[in-house]
């Protein structure tokens, strides 16, 4: 069962990425310039974005066999329309389906991982998926560029829809638990996920979980999503070819670290705050290389690999946000977490296609990301600090506090089950 639904993740993933390597294609085929361009991937991102929350609502009611089978053919929908769409606005109508099929597909799978793993072994499981979901977007860098220059625009996306909107007659065949069919939730009243929502957001953890999120996801995820393959390509001179091995070096890079940034940080949650510290000063030393300093695509496949890590590390803001929260809100505090990474890519992706109409730099465009990065850090900061003072005042009060945070020097949401 758990294979049969990684398949649809892993092609979400893929169609998710489908557009790094297409971008100069869909540039030529919809006539249009960097800003246009990038709203493809900031509409899929937006829609990707807002469905969060309703997604866990729709998991809930229905079962992670009808939302998966349903992410399955709306992402071969969305495909086949963007293959035989020649109008901007088709395309983006394309990409919006593509992006609500996409949105619905994580959080049912781990709903259906929750119903056949222990509570042990989910960790483990929830990294060794998301290292599976790599090799869908490993499929969508080298392989996907080879089709699309052997066989062309509409017969590789048309191919690609058709498989993953057949695919959906398979994932029919889940079952949302061993037992069966999964319990179904009553239909929520819209005030009352409102008031979720606005609760979990309150919390000191759920916030430091988002921007954890928002600061290590949007740099690696606007590179390997759009702006990787036209930036190595227009300012560094690389061939398609090269270009696309680099993007395949983020994707293996992720997909080989997260099952071990999983098993280092299961059992030793001190680290957690630590390791997402250092990376960000690697994140800023990285991404000023790249902004003034001129690469071979060797170095460039050095510094887009270190900076992919931020893929695997945003997933500690889920970790934060989860030991923060009660149980009763875990799922609507990971949602909020998840919009954190989406929002600032989305931003990012928009705001770098906006510069580059305007001024034709990449090195002026990516200071786009280099500003989200700052207010990331920044916030990042304030809400590790304030999280801890949250506990420590409760502590001191003599209150209950759902978790427990060891105090030593380093330790910063170093969190246990109290």
């Amino acid at each position: 069962m758990w294979a049969m639904a990684v398949v649809v993740y892993m092609a979400a993933a893929f169609h998710r990425g489908s557009l790094a390597v297409a971008s100069l294609e869909a540039t030529n085929r919809f006539g249009v310039g960097p800003a246009a361009l990038g709203t493809f991937t900031v509409l899929q991102l937006l829609v990707y974005a807002a469905m969060q929350v309703p997604t866990g609502l729709l998991v809930d009611r229905f079962g992670p066999r009808k939302t998966l089978f349903m992410a399955a053919l709306l992402m071969g929908t969305g495909q086949v329309l963007f293959a035989v769409a020649t109008s901007y606005p088709l395309g983006l109508i394309a990409r919006a389906v593509l992006g609500f099929g996409d949105a619905m597909t994580f959080i049912s799978l781990l709903r259906l991982t929750s119903a056949y793993f222990s509570a042990r072994q989910y960790s483990l499981v929830v990294s060794f998926t998301a290292a599976l979901g790599g090799l869908g977007s490993l499929a969508s860098t080298v392989p996907l560029t080879a089709l699309l220059n052997s066989a062309g625009w509409t017969t590789t996306f048309l191919i690609t829809g058709l498989v993953t909107a057949g695919y959906a007659l398979v994932a029919l065949r889940l079952r949302d638990t061993p037992e069966g069919p999964a319990p179904r939730a009553e239909p929520a009243k819209l005030r009352t996920v409102a008031r979720s929502v606005v609760h979990s957001w309150q919390v000191p953890g759920t916030r430091l979980g988002f921007w954890v999120h928002f600061a290590t996801m949007q740099a690696p995820a606007v590179l390997s999503l759009l702006w990787g393959f036209p930036y190595l390509v227009g300012a560094h001179g690389l061939s398609e070819q090269a270009a696309s091995s680099v993007l395949g070096v983020m994707v293996i890079v992720a997909v080989v670290s997260g099952p071990l940034i999983g098993a280092l940080i299961g059992p030793r949650p001190e680290l957690r705050m630590p390791l997402v510290a250092g990376y960000l000063v690697l994140e800023v030393l990285l991404w000023t290389a790249l902004l003034v300093l001129p690469m071979s695509a060797v170095l460039l496949g050095v510094v887009f690999g270190l900076l992919a890590l931020g893929l695997p590390l945003s997933a500690i803001g889920f970790s934060i946000a989860r030991d923060y929260n009660p149980i009763s809100r875990v799922g609507t505090a990971s949602g909020v977490v998840n919009v954190g990474g989406f929002l600032a890519t989305t931003i990012a992706a928009f705001g770098i296609g906006l510069m580059l109409d305007l001024t034709g730099s990449f090195p002026l465009a990516l200071l786009i990301p280099a500003a989200l990065m700052s207010l990331g850090i920044w916030r990042t900061a304030v809400w590790w600090r304030r999280a801890r003072a949250a506990i420590f005042a409760a502590e001191a009060r003599g209150e209950s506090v759902p978790v427990r945070i060891r105090q030593r020097r380093w330790d910063s949401v170093a969190v246990a089950a109290s």
